[in-house]
């Protein structure tokens, strides 16, 4: 059984049929029944949630021989024409290929003729985000004041690519993704009318395979019935969509908990010999962590919530028990942010074996009294660190366990370690990471001196001036605090040893310097005005 097989045989003829897009589907249904047709309209979504469809049973709508009415009947010549891709007067142009300005000059003639049969001239313009600026500017025109019997519906999957000027002269319709529920329900519609059987549980997996798309539903169905089965099993369903069983994901999240690195290592291997699909894969890991999160903080209201049957809320809830909330927060977050990095990797094999074992390790960055609160049935106390792979015990005094994760990374990304509080070299360092962006100049003439909550710097007139302003001492401000941990009071002192140079003075040493001297023999220039901290500027004679 092909794919066009199914798509054609079932696509929705009226509005009713259509799968989702509830509110969408009653707008257009009234207008059509009403006489309230927009000049162009606008139908925005990811892929497969209908937006052709219900552009096609919208021009059927208004060119039925029952006009107006809010479904088309399908039985006149002008609906079958539509349905069949006959019609004269409705056509569905490919963005893609019809890009250029010449093709839009084009359909802007042919569209002032009247329409040979049908009551309404209807150009679908598929992916019209594809269309370049020019073809757009060439359509402006049209769009704003088309014929009494022209009809624009411009379809795309990109609407932020559209200049503003053309969505600001169409009815912008927004399609979402089909609901799991809506879609299992037309699956199984499709299904019984051909007569075979299925698991509820392998039509639950097609349908998250979709992702909210009817077409992607139906390519994966396709796939499955073109074995000739009668009937759909669960596993011959994740054999051949490469979708990892629950048992699995189960196994491999104990495992995570355990820090068991030889199964953990030997599950990722598994995962790549059987050809399973990464992507998927992630995205139920990461779904598996958030039901975790969410049974463990609302129990048999989250159950109801996720529509899991009760034996499965039953093991996750078990299993989310052994496990401290705030770790199952970490790990759905850094599976998530993960998926990108290894389906990109050019490794992903390897890149997915980091993923888990950093999910496995990942305690040692959560702060210290949760790691202590952390004892359940599959939780194990990680190996004492020896001289082994070059690490010794923590040293004395050592304290960052108990920074938290977010304070590790930020650490990470900006080069800073931290010193002692109080450290003027310590706080230079931080000051520099967290400098950019905040037109701060820079402290190196600076010196300071903390002495209780006051920190004391002491610097050259004209720097202190700039320091002075408002916005910048505020920032300062801010950045001392969060280095020094508490309020700080900032006093500024105007060090007059170190005061502007003598412009005289300054000019006389540029003009000794003979890299300078060099340069104005070399160019035959000369120096016209000398500042301190800026570039000699000259003038060629």
């Amino acid at each position: 059984m092909a794919e066009r097989h199914l798509t054609a045989t079932y696509r929705p003829q009226t509005f009713a049929r259509v799968v989702g897009q509830d509110q969408l589907k009653k707008i257009l249904s009234r207008s059509a029944a009403e006489e309230k047709i927009a000049p162009a309209y606008m139908f925005s979504g990811t892929r497969g949630v209908g937006k052709t469809t219900l552009a096609r049973i919208l021009a059927k709508a208004l060119n039925c021989s029952r006009y107006p009415a809010p479904e088309p009947c399908n039985q006149c010549e002008f609906c079958s024409q539509i349905t069949n891709g006959s019609s004269m007067d409705v056509a569905e142009i490919d963005g893609a290929s019809h890009t250029g300005v010449d093709h839009i000059r084009k359909l802007n003639e042919e569209i002032g003729y009247s329409p040979l049969e049908c009551r309404y001239k209807v150009i679908i313009i598929d992916e019209a985000h594809m269309l370049s600026k020019s073809a757009f500017n060439a359509l402006l025109k049209t769009l704003e004041e088309p014929p009494r019997h022209a009809i624009f519906i411009l379809a795309t999957t990109e609407p932020h690519k559209f200049p503003q000027t053309i969505i600001s002269r169409c009815q912008h319709y927004n399609f979402k993704r089909i609901r799991q529920k809506d879609m299992e329900q037309y699956l199984a519609f499709i299904l019984e009318q051909e007569s075979v059987a299925y698991d509820e549980q392998a039509l639950k997996i097609i349908v998250r395979k979709g992702g909210g798309s009817v077409r992607d539903c139906l390519s994966a169905l396709s796939q499955i019935l073109a074995l000739g089965r009668d009937r759909l099993e669960l596993q011959e369903v994740r054999d051949i969509l490469g979708v990892a069983g629950q048992e699995m994901m189960l196994t491999l999240v104990q495992a995570l908990i355990a820090r068991d690195c030889l199964k953990i290592m030997g599950l990722a291997g598994d995962l790549l010999d059987t050809g399973l699909d990464l992507g998927f894969f992630l995205q139920d890991l990461t779904t598996l962590w958030r039901n975790l999160f969410l049974l463990k903080q609302t129990g048999e209201q989250g159950a109801d919530f996720l529509e899991m049957p009760a034996e499965e809320s039953a093991e996750l809830k078990n299993l989310a028990e052994g496990i401290t909330l705030t770790r199952i927060h970490a790990s759905w977050q850094l599976t998530l942010e993960g998926q990108r990095r290894v389906l990109t990797s050019a490794d992903p094999g390897l890149a997915l074996e980091l993923l888990l074992l950093n999910l496995a390790y990942l305690p040692e960055l959560m702060p210290l009294q949760e790691l202590k609160a952390e004892s359940g049935p599959f939780e194990q106390k990680p190996p004492p660190r020896g001289n082994a792979g070059g690490q010794g015990p923590a040293p004395a005094g050592d304290n960052r366990g108990e920074e938290s994760s977010f304070s590790r990374i930020q650490e990470a990304q900006t080069g800073w370690e931290g010193t002692t509080p109080g450290d003027w070299q310590g706080f230079l360092t931080y000051f520099k990471s967290r400098q950019n962006g905040t037109f701060l100049p820079s402290l190196t003439r600076v010196k300071g001196e903390l002495k209780g909550d006051t920190l004391t710097l002491t610097c050259p007139s004209f720097l202190g001036e700039r320091l002075q302003e408002k916005d910048k001492l505020a920032t300062l401000n801010r950045i001392a605090n969060e280095y020094f941990k508490r309020e700080i009071t900032i006093r500024l002192n105007s060090d007059q040893t170190q005061s502007k140079p003598d412009p005289g003075d300054l000019k006389k040493k540029i003009m000794e310097n003979p890299k300078v001297k060099n340069m104005l023999t070399r160019f035959q220039a000369r120096v016209i005005e000398v500042g301190p901290g800026s570039k000699s500027d000259t003038e060629t004679r």
